[in-house]
């Protein structure tokens, strides 16, 4: 039976990265470890670690992306939040058999890690995404 080991991140989807460091960097004191461009999800992204997880400030860098399209529905805020999962597959299986609606039925596989999306309509709202490290 697959678990969940722990929250990989917390994403906040932002118009602009330098922005919102004034609050996370400047006002709460996280370190900014560095900001990386995101081919694949076509965005830029700032890590602050936090204990054994980290806030990922997610700027799109295209307008046809998710990220910015709920930008320019809702405005900067909480995107998703990512679990840490010990086996992908297994988990995606079992929310399945529970009858959650997934948006990624099979995972992605990026480099070192491996991800699939929940649907928020299976999770009260909520974007959640599952991650596994290869």
């Amino acid at each position: 039976m697959a678990k969940i080991i722990k929250v990989n991140h917390i994403a906040i989807a932002i118009p602009e990265i330098e922005g919102a460091l004034n609050f996370w960097q400047g006002a709460l004191g996280l370190k900014l470890d560095h900001i990386e461009d995101v081919p694949s999800q076509k965005a830029q992204v700032g890590f602050l670690p936090v204990g054994e997880s980290e806030i990922e400030l997610v700027k799109p860098t295209e307008s046809d992306t998710g990220v910015a399209r709920f930008l320019e529905k809702k405005g900067a805020g909480l995107h998703h939040i990512c679990f840490e999962v010990d086996d992908l597959e297994e988990m995606i299986l079992q929310l399945k058999e529970k009858g959650v609606q997934m948006i990624d039925d099979v995972p992605k596989v990026l480099e070192g890690r491996k991800l699939a999306f929940i649907h928020p309509k299976s999770s009260t709202g909520v974007l959640v995404e599952l991650y596994q490290n290869l």
